[in-house]
């Protein structure tokens, strides 16, 4: 491991490019694989024993690099499977669930913190107990969203479009009854609506995790001298499925920050 070995980055399908993306704003120069198991995907309706044998054969594909740190870009992922990862290698493993809560705990002035993510990252309460590591007062208020990563799938996550807002304000309404004066995006397809959830409701905190997790990464790195010295990059992206559908989507997740081709690969 060196500091220009690889940051290897790894999502059920196409959200974890918000990390990418955002790993790529803070440290323009370093070297990532990303692999989306989109044959998979979605990993939030799966049982916590499927998601584990599907992140473990994730992280043996990434690992075949010479990575210099693990980041697990999908929030159910994280929430399930990471303890196992960190059992099975003997790398820096980062992930989202951990930094955003850490931030929400900080910032909120009520002590009420509502979370938006999947069903299995609601229903293993992962937030709940991570935000109760940083602030013991803290009310978490979590609500499972089943609609929204479809929906930003199909391209509907651009303000004013009558069917996101309404689903939107279907979940956050609920919530805002509540309170909460802050709100954790608990999966990494939600940052797409940050403007519109901004728009809706003006005066909430949001936290997104995509975001905190790259901050995160980047203080260990800096921390352990780890950051890249080159002027280059290389970039290089894995599907489980359709190449072409994930090269698609990808350049409405990141534009031109993509940097690299898209290669189907078989994990078995």
């Amino acid at each position: 491991m060196t500091n220009n070995s690889y940051i290897g980055v790894f999502d059920s399908g196409i959200g974890g490019l918000t990390v990418v993306k955002s790993i790529i704003e803070s440290m323009p120069n370093e070297n990532i694989i990303y692999f989306g198991d989109t044959a998979h995907v979605p990993y939030g309706t799966r049982s916590p024993r499927q998601v584990t044998e599907y992140v473990l054969s994730d992280v043996k594909f990434i690992n075949t690099f010479d990575i210099k740190a693990i980041v697990i870009a999908c929030n159910t992922a994280d929430s399930i499977a990471r303890v196992k990862v960190e059992e099975l290698y003997d790398l820096p493993v980062f992930g989202v669930v951990d930094p955003a809560s850490k931030r929400a705990a900080e910032v909120t002035k009520n002590n009420k913190i509502g979370v938006i993510a999947t069903n299995a990252t609601i229903k293993s309460e992962s937030y709940k107990a991570a935000i109760a590591k940083y602030n013991k007062d803290a009310e978490v208020f979590g609500v499972p969203c089943p609609l929204l990563v479809p929906l930003v799938e199909n391209g509907r996550f651009h303000k004013g479009d009558i069917v996101i807002e309404t689903v939107i304000k279907e979940y956050l309404d609920p919530l805002m009854e509540k309170g909460v004066d802050t709100l954790v995006l608990g999966c990494t397809h939600y940052p797409l609506l940050m403007e519109i959830i901004e728009g809706l409701y003006p005066s909430i905190n949001i936290i997104s995790s995509s975001g905190v997790a790259a901050e995160t990464l980047k203080q260990n790195l800096e921390e352990n001298g780890l950051i890249s010295e080159t002027e280059s990059f290389d970039r290089k992206y894995f599907v489980s499925d359709d190449a072409e559908g994930f090269m698609r989507q990808a350049k409405v997740f990141m534009g031109d920050a993509l940097g690299g081709e898209v290669e189907q690969v078989n994990l078995d």
